[in-house]
């Protein structure tokens, strides 16, 4: 193990890789290394950057210090470019620590477009120390069969149910965002529009986290979604809904989009970093618990 070179501030030594950030940062990272260590992947605790300060396992797979959140994006399986292993690799290259791969799809669809989302995310996870995640968009569904199709989705193995919301920009049933924020089976809400107030209020409830989208077309509304969900105590994620490796987020993406919508600093960097671990903590669970 290499030494410390001791750092001087205000009269304090440090050691070289010492974490000297605010508590509420740290105690973030705290929350994405469980969930890294329940599948397996090695953790970094000192400089990410050092020789040997990473363990590994899985062919090499370590958890870097990636700040990248993405819980909408699709493949080829549906009407994205590339395919999951690729969508993936692409978004590891742009810093991603978690992804949800997130194909459209109907109550008909579910099992076998499970299955393969499922081979590829656990090769990615093992090979890239990526947590990614299979998941479904369930997509222009009649609203009263919302709450079976996420049912039936989990039963397939979704680690992630996302709700197609009624986006300005496509003729999306109206009660399709009532019935999904209901739903405590669905985990996030995808460019809601012009959410109600009451809606937002039910997602809070449910536990259902609404979207702030960096995707044209959906993100006409953001403002609007980020008030309404501040007001109602409900919880606001940076999704890309990449379709194309030129459409996933950066970090830095990811922040001006939560600015863009009016949220603080301080809130745009729950929105971005403190929201996504937490989700991610419960997602990572139900895929360690789900059948091999």
């Amino acid at each position: 193990m290499q030494g410390f070179r001791p750092l001087r501030n205000n009269n304090k030594e440090l050691r070289q890789d010492q974490d000297v950030r605010p508590h509420h940062e740290r105690k973030t990272d705290i929350i994405t290394f469980r969930a890294a260590r329940q599948i397996g992947l090695s953790v970094c605790v000192g400089s990410p950057s050092a020789p040997g300060a990473c363990g590994v396992s899985h062919a090499g797979a370590t958890l870097a210090a990636a700040m990248v959140y993405d819980f909408q994006t699709q493949s080829f399986l549906s009407d994205g470019v590339l395919s999951p292993l690729e969508l993936i690799r692409r978004a590891r290259h742009n810093g991603y620590e978690a992804i949800a791969i997130t194909d459209h799809v109907g109550l008909g669809g579910l099992v076998p477009l499970l299955d393969r989302l499922a081979e590829d995310c656990r090769i990615a996870r093992e090979e890239w120390g990526i947590l990614a995640i299979p998941g479904v968009e369930l997509t222009h569904i009649p609203p009263n069969r919302i709450a079976e199709a996420a049912s039936r989705a989990r039963d397939a193995g979704a680690g992630l149910v996302l709700v197609h919301g009624e986006t300005p920009v496509e003729p999306v049933l109206p009660g399709t965002n009532r019935a999904a924020a209901s739903c405590p089976e669905v985990d996030v809400l995808g460019h809601p529009g012009l959410l109600s107030d009451e809606d937002a209020m039910l997602a809070a409830g449910n536990d259902v986290y609404l979207e702030i989208s960096t995707r044209r077309g959906h993100s006409l509304a953001n403002g609007h979604i980020a008030l309404v969900a501040q007001r109602n105590g409900a919880k606001l994620l940076v999704n890309s809904d990449a379709h194309a490796p030129e459409d996933l987020l950066t970090e830095e993406l990811a922040i001006t989009a939560a600015l863009g919508a009016g949220l603080s600093r301080e809130d745009a960097g729950i929105a971005t970093k403190d929201n996504p671990r937490a989700l991610l903590e419960i997602l990572m669970s139900r895929l360690n618990q789900a059948p091999r």
